[in-house]
């Protein structure tokens, strides 16, 4: 983790560049529709009872189990989506890509929506990059996990996750820039900065 100085740095940084990032996506952003509630699994049918006689009966038919529905799963990744493998980070398991931007030097924001709760997100990475953070904002909260050492002279941006509840303040959560797509707002904003690729060193 980076030392006090660059901790300090890393706030100032979030404070000019992510957050303005943020809300420069929020103007942009375009209404769809209400979400809808996944599928719950069906319900086991009961058997039928077996005849009351001390006569013998043949064997009752072998019944099928009943089909299931399907199992709630994460909505498909967008054709071009980066995966964690290409991060270098976890993907928040609800989390939809909506956008990139160029950060500079190499860098990009990557910014991911989710319908899941501000502290659940949290939490998420606390447990999964095993890192405590730290909330740069409390209004809007806004919390930040710097991971590996900022090198200025190579980076624009600390690499890390940054969470952001855009709830905050009574608002009905970020507009989901896909027309006609599931959920139509997002209660939560996962913005994810890999570090910059290693160049390749050059031939002699």
């Amino acid at each position: 983790m980076p030392c006090g100085g660059t901790a300090s740095y890393n706030v100032r940084m979030v404070r000019s560049l992510g957050g303005s990032l943020l809300l420069t996506l929020l103007a942009s952003a375009a209404a769809s529709q209400t979400p809808q509630p996944f599928p719950r699994p069906s319900g086991t049918q009961p058997q039928a009872p077996r005849p009351a006689t001390p006569l013998p009966q043949p064997p009752p038919a072998t019944q099928a189990p009943p089909p299931s529905a399907p199992a709630a799963t994460p909505p498909a990744a967008a054709p071009g989506a980066p995966t964690e493998a290409t991060l270098g980070f976890p993907i928040y398991p609800t989390a939809q890509f909506l956008s990139s931007y160029d950060a500079g030097r190499g860098q990009r924001y990557y910014i991911f929506g989710t319908a899941a709760a501000y502290p659940e997100v949290v939490a998420y990475y606390r447990a999964q990059l095993r890192e405590k953070g730290d909330q740069v904002f409390d209004q809007p909260p806004t919390y930040m996990f710097s991971i590996g050492k900022f090198r200025e002279e190579t980076m624009a941006f600390p690499p890390g996750v940054t969470v952001k509840d855009w709830t905050w303040g009574g608002s009905q959560g970020y507009v989901n820039p896909k027309r006609g797509a599931e959920p139509a707002r997002f209660p939560t904003i996962v913005m994810i900065v890999p570090p910059p690729p290693i160049a390749a060193p050059a031939a002699r």
